[in-house]
């Protein structure tokens, strides 16, 4: 669903070009985009709890890894955990359940997943660190050659999250209020290919199955 809404907004982007208000073909892909996009977020109204038995089963992640790379899976659990309640009351104002302004709970949880995601980043970045440096000490040893495999498909997964997490990240700074960086500068094109992007890499990502080896 993901991927199909992003991907509707590439092409309706891409073929609108500079018309204004989009029209036709365009406008109805830019249409489909925004009701999956809507689809999407009442589907997340149901992830609260989700994301809590996740955060609860990490805790404070396993004793045997690296610190910083625990404080910042938690930080990033954390900032995914409030995510979803300040979405839901922007929605809820949005449909007029609730009578409080919905802005700026739109750009509290824009804020807040802009947020997990450099944490994503920064822990990916950590990760990547130490496995280069496994792998150099496996140059330096008589290691078994599956180890540098795994070693090596895990490498290749953690730089397809770092490049998922920033097409995510870049999307998030652009539906952040103007003026701070790039906000509300990308055109409907950029968004749907960034956006079209990240997806792909989670299917792919998902179609491994957790699989390092196959990755």
């Amino acid at each position: 669903v993901r991927a199909l809404c992003y991907g509707c907004q590439l092409a309706g982007g891409a073929l609108a070009g500079p018309q204004v208000p989009p029209s036709g073909l365009p406008g109805s892909l830019l249409a489909v985009s925004a009701q999956l996009s809507a689809c999407r977020t009442a589907l997340r109204l149901f992830d609260d709890f989700a994301m809590l038995g996740y955060s609860c089963g990490y805790g404070l992640g396993p004793k045997d890894e690296d610190v910083l790379v625990r404080g910042l899976s938690v930080l990033c659990n954390l900032a995914n955990q409030l995510y979803y309640p300040c979405e839901h009351v922007a929605w809820a104002a949005d449909a007029g359940i609730v009578r409080v302004g919905s802005q700026k709970w739109w750009t509290l949880s824009t804020a807040l997943w802009a947020s997990s995601l450099l944490l994503g980043i920064l822990r990916s970045l950590r990760i990547l660190f130490q496995l280069r440096r496994k792998l150099r000490q496996h140059k330096c040893s008589t290691s078994p050659p599956p180890s540098r495999r795994e070693v090596k498909a895990r490498v290749k997964a953690e730089v397809l999250s770092i490049l998922a997490d920033l097409a995510d990240l870049s999307n998030a700074i652009h539906w952040l209020p103007p003026g701070f960086l790039w906000a509300g500068r990308f055109p409907l094109w950029l968004v749907g290919l960034l956006g079209t992007v990240s997806s792909l890499i989670g299917i792919y990502q998902a179609s491994r199955g957790g699989n390092s080896e196959a990755v």
